[in-house]
């Protein structure tokens, strides 16, 4: 294989996912989660995006259609991770979440990030969050991350609104 690395202002683009019904996963992404339709693809598929870039997450139903969730221990898509700018963003959208009575399948502080899980309507996995700063992240004494899952402080999260 040898010693090639990928660049590393590397990033992922978008994530395209199949879905049963279009008009249910836009009311999810665009309604509750905020993202803004930038095109469509005749009936059966969109493009969505956070601000203006052409499209963050691809919606369609051409292999799918009224189709069913995937098993749930099968392989494929854990979930989509959807990184925030800012700790008062993410106590912002988990603010929605709480008034809509969406329900979370976790909240996680991992060192690094704090996160908020969910899925959406086909049941794929979502994770919303936001990274600390790269000077915060924890260290072992070998100078690697230190990555963990303990409890999220939900109340220090929403207090983030009232600064």
């Amino acid at each position: 294989m040898g010693s090639y690395k990928v660049p590393k202002q590397t990033r992922i683009g978008h994530v395209h996912l199949k879905v049963a019904n279009l008009q249910r996963s836009l009311d999810f992404y665009c309604g509750l989660l905020g993202f803004e339709i930038t095109t469509t693809y005749g009936e059966d598929a969109a493009f969505i995006s956070a601000g203006a870039y052409h499209h963050h997450i691809g919606l369609n139903t051409w292999q799918s259609k009224n189709g069913h969730p995937a098993p749930a221990n099968t392989t494929g898509l854990f979930h989509t991770a959807i990184l925030y700018p800012e700790r008062k963003d993410l106590a912002e959208i988990f603010m929605r979440l709480r008034k809509a009575n969406y329900p979370l399948t976790g909240a996680a502080d991992h060192g690094v990030s704090e996160a908020l899980y969910l899925e959406d309507p086909d049941k794929n996995g979502v994770e919303l969050y936001w990274d600390r700063p790269e000077k915060e992240w924890p260290k072992i004494p070998d100078g690697s991350l230190e990555m963990y899952t303990k409890r999220l402080d939900t109340v220090s999260l929403v207090n983030e609104l009232a600064q």
